[in-house]
């Protein structure tokens, strides 16, 4: 039987606690044990819901498999509680690995447990974890990494695809994908820590002209998007519309399209039954191989590596 501990500086994000637990929790030969403050049986979350049934870090000694800090308000703060702290380098010797969610890294930064290591977070923090903890090699892109025994996860949901990694390390391939199908996860997220949606980003930043534009490109994917159509679909010149774009979307117009239809096309394989051929058609592309390298430039998988990852039992794949 496999220990996971669960533990972090209060009030901690509910959801980097109850996201891996219920991974571990659907696994095969996992307990997963969670851990407070001394003097209390309980873990006082960021929503004002105590997750119960918790024992005080101070009085466990019993084994560690894998040792989990997560993040949430009380690790953002910087103020820790050195009993915890304590207890975390004391207790990470013994155990076999230990992994942070999201703003988690903050705790593990501060016990030392990062100290010369890659590591990531929530991207809203990594700037400040690397100018807090100089000795953390922090990196902003990915969703999850390892280094050595150690693993980090970015934001709040990539602690369960931090968890899922970790069950397909301990139980192989076959068990993590029916636990994330039964989540109705990925099993690997594509992509780095794009854990928002490019368009619905851009989209938040945009004036309304390119907002409208980009409801009409979802509406017409079939269409040819020339620099020329996209500017007079917007009223303006061609060198106008380009200037609009990168300084609202950060993109040039023909970056701007491929993530407009590598978006659709995730939702395609995502909820559909279609074959790739079908989806590059349906979603403007022209071809599969075409489809294919637009799904390289974005996302950096192809769109068969992408749909194999997670797709509806009995759809059909093809690069």
């Amino acid at each position: 039987m496999r220990r996971v501990v669960i533990t972090g500086q209060p009030p901690v994000q509910i959801l980097d606690v109850t996201g891996p637990l219920e991974v571990f929790a659907n696994g095969d030969g996992y307990e997963v044990v969670l851990l407070c403050p001394r003097g209390e049986q309980w873990l006082a979350t960021n929503r004002g819901v105590p997750l119960g049934n918790a024992t005080p870090f101070a009085e466990y000694s019993g084994a560690i498999d894998t040792l989990i800090v997560v993040g949430g308000p009380g690790a953002e703060s910087g103020a820790f509680d050195p009993e915890l702290i304590a207890w975390l380098r004391a207790a990470a010797g013994r155990a076999r690995r230990v992994a942070s969610i999201c703003t988690g890294a903050f705790v593990l930064a501060e016990a030392g447990l990062l100290d010369g290591r890659e590591a990531v977070t929530h991207w809203r923090f990594c700037d400040q974890l690397a100018a807090q903890y100089p000795r953390v090699r922090v990196r902003r892109d990915p969703i999850y990494l390892r280094d050595g025994a150690v693993s980090t996860s970015a934001g709040i949901t990539a602690g369960i695809d931090l968890s899922l990694a970790l069950v397909e390390e301990d139980c192989g391939h076959r068990a993590a994908l029916e636990i994330a199908r039964f989540l109705v996860m990925f099993l690997v997220r594509p992509g780095g820590q794009a854990q928002f949606s490019h368009m619905l980003l851009h989209q938040a930043g945009a004036s309304r002209p390119l907002r409208e534009l980009q409801v009409w490109m979802l509406e017409h994917l079939g269409e040819g998007f020339s620099v020329e159509q996209l500017a007079e679909r917007m009223g303006v010149s061609a060198r106008h519309f380009a200037r609009v774009c990168v300084r609202e979307t950060g993109m040039n117009p023909g970056r701007f399209v491929d993530h407009m239809r590598v978006e659709a096309a995730q939702q395609q394989v995502d909820s559909s039954t279609m074959g790739l051929k079908e989806i590059a058609d349906a979603c403007g592309f022209g071809t599969a191989e075409a489809m294919r390298r637009a799904f390289v430039r974005v996302l950096g998988v192809t769109a068969a590596e992408y749909a194999s990852r997670f797709r509806r039992a009995g759809s059909v794949a093809a690069d």
